[in-house]
C-alpha cells in the first residue's frame, strides 16, 4: 500500500474514534443514537462535532488523492502533504474535544492547505 492510500484509510477511519467518545455514557440509549446525539453537551457534544467534521474532510482529501492518482507516479510532495493531512486531523479532533477554538481552527486551515496544495502538485 502506498503511503497516500495509507493515510486515505486512516482519515476514512477517523470519524470512529470521535463518536465513540460521544457515545461513551451509562446514559447512551442504542435504541435512539440520533435523540442522545442531539442532547450532547460539553466534550461529548465536541467529540460529536469531530466526528462530523471528520465526515466532511475526508471528501475533499479523498478527490485529492485520487487527482494525485491520475497524475501517476509516486511524488514525495504528495506523500508528505498526505501525511501532515492526517496529523493535522488527529490534531484538530484532539483540539476540538478539548474546547482550544483558535488552535483547532488554525490546524484545520493548514489541513486545508494540505489538501488543497495537493491538487496543485499534482498538476504540476
Amino acid at each position: 500500500m502506498k503511503i497516500p492510500h495509507l493515510c486515505l484509510l486512516i482519515v476514512a477511519l477517523l470519524p470512529f474514534p470521535w463518536i465513540m467518545l460521544a457515545k461513551v455514557s451509562k446514559r447512551y440509549d442504542n435504541g435512539a443514537p440520533r435523540a442522545y446525539l442531539a442532547g450532547l453537551e460539553g466534550w461529548r457534544a465536541r467529540a460529536h462535532a469531530a466526528h462530523q467534521n471528520a465526515w466532511e474532510a475526508l471528501a475533499m482529501f479523498t478527490a485529492a488523492i485520487v487527482v494525485a492518482g491520475q497524475a501517476g507516479g509516486t511524488n514525495p510532495w504528495i506523500n508528505w502533504l498526505a501525511m501532515t493531512f492526517v496529523v493535522t486531523r488527529v490534531l484538530h479532533g484532539m483540539l476540538y474535544v478539548a474546547n482550544l477554538a483558535s488552535l483547532r481552527s488554525l490546524i484545520w486551515f493548514v489541513g486545508f492547505a494540505c489538501v488543497v496544495s495537493m491538487f496543485f502538485v499534482s498538476a504540476g
